[in-house]
C-alpha cells in the first residue's frame, strides 16, 4: 500500500507502543499527517552513556511538507520531552496547553530554539481545525496539571487518543475529568479509542490524590527530625500535599532540585499553588531546625545526578541527612529503575536514616486507570475499534481482552511501525513502517543501533585495546608493538600480563608470510585477533580493538 493514499484514516505508532514511554503517534488522513504525542525514554544500565532516548521520526520527517502539527496530551517527559530535539527533523506548529506550553518554552529555550517554534496555546476543553483533521481537548485527570483526551474528528469517523489519565473524583489540582463530554462523544459515535494500557493488570480503583494528603499528614506527625521526600516533580498536586502536611505540623518546604523549580514557576505562571506561600530554597532550609523542615527533593527513580543522590552520597553542599532523619518515596518504581532505585534506598539506610515506600505506607497513587476506570471508559464513550497503546506486550494484550470483554467489536494490538487502517472497511494493518530510536549523545543525536552506541557497549563490558606496530616496507617488525587495554590491563601493575599480550602480537606479524606483511589491512586483521584471543583465553574477555600500523 502506498502510506501517503488519502482514501483512509490510518494510525501509526512510532514510539510509545510495546513499550512505556517515547511516545510518537501519527494519524493519516487525506494525504496529510498529524502527530499526537513526542516524548523520550530514560537510560538504564542496558544503555551506557545514554541518559535520553526517543523514536525515530524518519518515517515522518521524509513527509514533513504533509505534516500539520503536533499536538501534545500533556507535559509528562515521554509524551513531550522529545519536542525540542526532534523539531529542527519535523518544523510544525506544536499544540498544548498552558501548562505544557510553559514547560515546552523552557526547553525550547535552552536548545536555542526560542522564536523558532510556533507554539499554539490551547485552553482547556478547546478546540483547533488542523486540515483533515478537527481536534477537540477533553479534560481528564492525571499526575500533572492539564492532561487532555484528544478526540480527532475526520472525514471517516472520531478517534479518541486518551493520553495518560485515570478518573479522579477529588485531583486537589485542576477539574475531574469531563465524563459528560466523553458521554456525549460516545452518542455521537466514536470509531476507535486509542488508549492507556498501564495499569491494565491492576484490579484495584486507582486512588485519589486527596487521600494521599491526608495520609501524608498524618505519616509527617510521627517524625521529629528532618524529613525528605522524593516525588515526581511534575506532580503539582503532590507539590501542594507535600506543603499542606508540612503547614499542619509547623514545618516549611525547602525544594532541591532544578526540575522542581522549573516545575512551581510553570505551575504558578498557570495558577496553580497560589495559596501556597513560595517555597524555601536548599540553602534556607538548611538552617532550619530539624524538626521544622521538609526537604522535597528530586531523584525518586534513582537518577544518578539529582538531588536525593547526591544528599545520599553525602556530596550536596547544603542538605545532610543522618540517623533518625527520615525519606518518604511518595512515588512509583518505573519498570527498569529498580537497581538504581534499591542502590539509593541502601545508600540512605547505611546513613542511618528511614526509608519509607508506598509498600509501607499510602504515599503515593497511580496516574493510570486500573482495570475499573477502563471499563467506565468504554461504557462511556462505545467504540468500535480499540488500540491499546502505552504499554508492553503483554499490556497491549491484556487490554485488548479487556476491550473485547466490555464489547468493543474490534480490538486491534499493534507494534511499533505497523500501520493500522482504521476506516473505511474492517481495520486491518496495511502497512509496516521502519521504525528505531536515536539517542542523545551529548550534543548531537546518533541512532541507538548505530556502531557508535554498539561500541561503546562493547567497551563497557569488555574494554577496549589500542595497538600500534611499526613496519618496514617489507614488513619487518621495527621496536615491540605497543599495547594498551584499557579497562582490562593495567600495564603498571600487571606487567607479565602486558608483556604476553604484546609478545601474542610480536609471534602473530612475525608468523606471516611475506607477502602478506606488504598488505596493511592483512597486518592489521592479524594483530587485532591476536590481541583479541589472547586476552578472551586469559581474561575471557573480547575488547574493542583498534591496530594504527606505521610503515616507515
Amino acid at each position: 500500500m502506498n502510506p501517503d493514499r488519502n482514501d483512509e484514516l490510518v494510525f501509526l505508532p512510532l514510539g510509545g507502543t510495546g513499550e512505556i514511554g517515547m511516545n510518537l503517534n501519527l494519524y493519516g488522513c487525506r494525504g496529510k499527517w498529524l502527530i499526537v504525542d513526542l516524548g523520550v525514554s530514560f537510560g538504564d544500565d542496558s544503555t551506557p552513556g545514554v541518559d535520553v532516548f526517543m523514536a525515530d521520526p524518519s518515517f515522518i520527517a521524509e513527509r514533513r511538507e504533509d505534516l500539520l502539527g503536533i499536538v501534545l496530551t500533556h507535559a509528562h517527559e515521554d509524551h513531550l520531552g522529545a519536542v525540542h530535539h526532534l523539531w529542527p527533523k519535523l518544523r510544525c506548529p506544536v499544540y498544548a496547553t498552558p501548562f505544557a506550553a510553559a514547560l515546552l518554552r523552557d526547553k525550547l529555550h535552552e536548545a536555542n530554539l526560542d522564536g523558532e517554534v510556533e507554539v499554539i496555546e490551547l485552553p482547556l476543553q478547546g478546540r483547533a481545525e488542523i486540515g483533515p483533521f478537527d481536534v477537540e481537548l477533553i479534560t481528564l485527570t492525571h499526575s500533572i496539571p492539564e492532561p487532555n483526551a484528544v478526540a480527532i474528528r475526520t472525514p471517516f469517523g472520531i478517534v479518541l487518543h486518551t493520553g495518560d489519565w485515570k478518573f479522579d473524583p477529588d485531583p486537589l489540582i485542576g477539574s475531574t475529568a469531563d465524563t459528560e463530554r466523553l458521554e456525549q462523544l460516545g452518542d455521537e459515535g466514536v470509531l476507535a479509542l486509542v488508549g492507556d494500557s498501564t495499569n491494565v493488570f491492576s484490579r484495584r480503583v486507582t486512588g485519589s490524590e486527596a487521600a494521599v494528603r491526608q495520609s501524608l499528614i498524618e505519616l509527617f506527625g510521627r517524625y521529629r527530625r528532618r524529613i525528605a521526600v522524593a516525588c515526581f516533580a511534575t506532580n503539582v498536586a503532590r507539590l501542594e500535599s507535600v506543603a499542606v502536611a508540612a503547614a499542619a505540623h509547623d514545618r516549611h518546604v525547602a525544594l532541591v532540585g532544578r526540575s522542581l523549580w522549573r516545575i512551581d514557576r510553570a505551575a504558578r505562571e498557570n495558577g496553580y499553588l497560589k495559596d501556597l506561600p513560595p517555597f524555601l530554597t536548599e540553602h534556607d532550609g538548611a538552617y532550619l531546625p530539624e524538626d521544622k523542615v521538609v526537604f522535597l527533593c528530586t531523584g525518586s527513580q534513582g537518577e544518578p545526578r539529582a538531588a536525593l543522590a547526591r544528599i545520599a552520597a553525602n556530596a550536596h553542599p547544603h542538605v545532610t541527612l543522618g540517623a533518625d532523619d527520615v525519606v518518604i518515596f511518595s512515588s512509583r518504581i518505573i519498570p527498569g529503575n529498580e537497581k538504581a532505585i534499591y542502590r539509593l534506598q541502601n545508600k540512605l539506610v547505611w546513613l542511618g536514616v528511614e526509608v519509607v515506600t508506598e509498600k509501607d505506607q499510602f504515599v503515593h497513587v497511580s496516574g493510570h486507570p486500573g482495570r475499573e476506570d477502563m471499563c467506565r471508559m468504554y461504557d462511556l464513550v462505545r467504540p468500535r475499534i480499540a488500540v491499546p497503546v502505552h504499554g508492553e506486550a503483554r499490556h497491549l494484550q491484556e487490554h485488548a481482552h479487556l476491550a473485547a470483554a466490555c464489547g468493543v467489536p474490534h480490538p486491534m494490538v499493534v507494534q511499533n511501525g505497523e500501520m493500522l487502517k482504521l476506516a473505511p472497511g474492517t481495520p486491518e494493518v496495511v502497512n509496516i513502517v521502519g521504525t528505531g530510536r536515536l539517542a542523545v549523545d551529548g550534543s548531537r543525536l546518533v541512532p541507538l543501533d548505530s556502531v557508535i552506541m554498539r561500541s561503546r557497549h562493547r567497551m563497557v563490558h569488555n574494554g577496549s585495546a589500542v595497538v600500534t606496530i611499526v613496519l618496514d616496507r617489507v614488513g619487518k617488525l621495527l621496536g615491540d608493538p605497543q599495547v594498551s587495554a584499557m579497562g582490562l590491563l593495567d600495564a603498571e601493575h600487571e606487567a607479565e600480563e602486558h608483556e604476553a599480550v604484546v609478545e601474542a602480537v610480536r609471534e602473530a606479524v612475525a608468523e606471516m608470510p611475506y607477502l602478506a606483511r606488504q598488505n596493511d589491512d592483512v597486518v592489521r586483521e592479524t594483530a587485532r585477533l591476536a590481541v583479541r584471543r589472547h586476552l578472551k583465553e586469559s581474561h575471557g574477555k573480547k575488547p574493542l580493538t583498534d591496530v594504527h600500523l606505521v610503515r616507515v
